[in-house]
């Protein structure tokens, strides 16, 4: 049985001072019935991780590097994130890839050392409008399943998060057909790459302007087994609904 999965983005936002709100998230989730995981800025890994100590809480960081260590200024390593007490890491945000470029070849050379460090990794898929609106959707997530996923992958060290693009920070939301169609294509191409055991064990995460008002919905369609946050997951008073709906979906 796949355990649920709550995961916040906390993108380039927070400070010291926003730490407040993990203790606050703490509090209100002693023993939840689904894992919490919240990626802050690099900035505040370390912080974050002192912070959630002894609690249901976890931390991963935004970002990592595909080599182990050398001269890439401004950059993160993998070992530098198990360092500051992270286990997690997401990588291939649309963001990224739209804003960095970043291609499938080099998501797939960050989640190959992320893996061999030991850190789980969010991998990241999703179609902009413009494909969603040609009819392109599943190409596209075929496509990036393909170059973005490394062969080292199993249901311990990966996950895949659908975000359509088109769908993140807008308020729309794809009907529960269309995030159903779509993660019914992962999970079928996951098995028919790593087999059954391991495609049927890696968490499928829906992200793209989740909130407490439409996350019982989205739970509810099958295959989704939690979901990437962005700006909801910034406050505890945010987040922790969208929490409780994913520990009641079972």
């Amino acid at each position: 049985m796949r355990r649920k999965l709550a995961a916040g983005n906390w993108k380039m936002n927070g400070t010291g001072h926003d730490l407040s709100e993990l203790a606050a998230l703490a509090r209100a989730h002693p023993d939840p019935a689904c894992d919490i995981l919240i990626c802050p800025p690099a900035t505040l890994l370390h912080r974050a991780g002192e912070t959630t100590a002894d609690t249901a809480i976890a931390i991963g960081a935004q970002e990592c590097h595909a080599e182990e260590s050398g001269a890439h200024t401004g950059d993160i390593s993998a070992q530098m994130i198990l360092d500051a007490g992270a286990r997690h890491v997401i990588l291939g945000h649309s963001e990224r890839r739209q804003n960095h470029g970043e291609s499938d070849e080099d998501v797939r050379a960050k989640a190959r050392t992320a893996m061999s460090a030991g850190l789980t990794t969010i991998i990241c898929v999703g179609e902009t409008l413009a494909e969603r609106d040609a009819a392109n959707t599943l190409d596209i997530i075929g496509g990036q399943l393909s170059g973005s996923v490394p062969d080292t992958a199993t249901g311990e060290n990966l996950v895949i998060a659908y975000e359509p693009i088109w769908a993140i920070g807008t308020g729309r939301v794809p009907d529960p057909a269309q995030i159903g169609e779509v993660h019914g294509f992962i999970r079928s191409r996951l098995e028919r790459r790593f087999g059954a055991g391991v495609g049927r064990s890696v968490r499928l995460l829906y992200g793209g302007s989740v909130k407490p008002d439409n996350a019982a919905d989205i739970f509810a369609v099958p295959d989704v087994d939690g979901a990437l946050v962005g700006g909801a997951s910034l406050k505890a008073a945010d987040f922790s609904p969208i929490i409780t709906a994913l520990e009641a979906s079972g």
